[in-house]
């Protein structure tokens, strides 16, 4: 008997607060095994992104035929995947194994303003991986790119979660942490119903990786047989108690603390 396992298909962040190392330390501090396909390699710290090396297609598809092939994929999760030909692979390869779980994080822009996804790489992302996905979890902004209009109020947000659906997602659930306010309010939104997740905004300048982290911890619940609305909670809470937990590193936005259940910083 094996633990249940999760494979990430995103860029390496070289901080190590988001991409793939946000998402192994979450799968690792959710009881996860953590398997990667790696689709660029940037240069960054926690105020930018210094540079971005893609890698061809093909070698991106090979990891994830020699990690589903070999070790077997109980969920996949999806993050920075920067152009068309990378997303049309990974969705050729996912149709192929016929993976039933997809966690899709739309990647598109990192914390400090770099984009992470080409401009021309929008409808790819739309029309062969939204199809796929199980879950996409879009922020404001990313969700104002996927619809292609401003989204100014709580019904704009819910019609565009919608219109995202309709792409071929099952379930969406737009990320409320670039909206104002003392609250901070997820949505989702499964095809008929709409959910609400609400939790105090964290005052903290550790926020990268804020969204990987999130959905790699749904992934991680789905992957132990947790229901979309109970993971989702379970990833909203995780999230917050890692802002919490975090602990100043680096000049910029630093990283959530993943591993706030096991240890703490040593005080100075």
């Amino acid at each position: 008997m094996r633990a249940p396992v999760a494979l990430t298909i995103a860029g390496s962040d070289s901080g190590g607060g988001a991409g793939i190392q946000a998402d192994i330390k979450t799968f690792s501090a959710l009881g996860v095994y953590g398997a990667s396909a790696i689709t660029a390699v940037t240069a960054q710290d926690t105020q930018r992104v210094y540079g971005i090396v893609e890698l061809e297609p093909a070698f991106v598809a090979q990891q994830i035929d020699a990690v589903v092939g070999d070790i077997g994929v109980d969920v996949v999760k999806t993050g920075m995947l920067s152009n068309a030909a990378i997303i049309e692979a990974v969705a050729e390869t996912l149709a192929y194994w016929k993976l039933p779980l997809v966690v899709v994080d739309p990647v598109m822009v990192a914390k400090g303003g770099d984009r992470l996804l080409r401009e021309d790489a929008g409808s790819a992302l739309r029309e062969k991986l939204l199809p796929l996905a199980t879950i996409v979890t879009p922020n404001l902004p990313e969700a104002e790119v996927l619809v292609g209009h401003s989204l100014s109020s709580w019904d704009d947000i819910r019609d565009a979660a919608k219109q995202i659906a309709g792409f071929g997602a099952a379930n969406v659930v737009i990320k409320g942490g670039h909206s104002e306010g003392d609250v901070v309010t997820d949505l989702l939104y499964d095809g008929k119903d709409y959910r609400e997740y609400s939790a105090k905004r964290v005052p903290t300048m550790s926020t990268h990786g804020t969204g990987c982290t999130f959905a790699s911890a749904i992934a991680a619940s789905l992957a132990k047989g947790e229901n979309m609305a109970t993971a989702v909670a379970a990833a909203k809470a995780y999230v917050t108690k890692a802002l919490q937990n975090a602990y100043p590193l680096g000049h910029g936005h630093g990283p959530v603390h993943h591993f706030y259940r096991y240890w703490r910083p040593l005080k100075e």
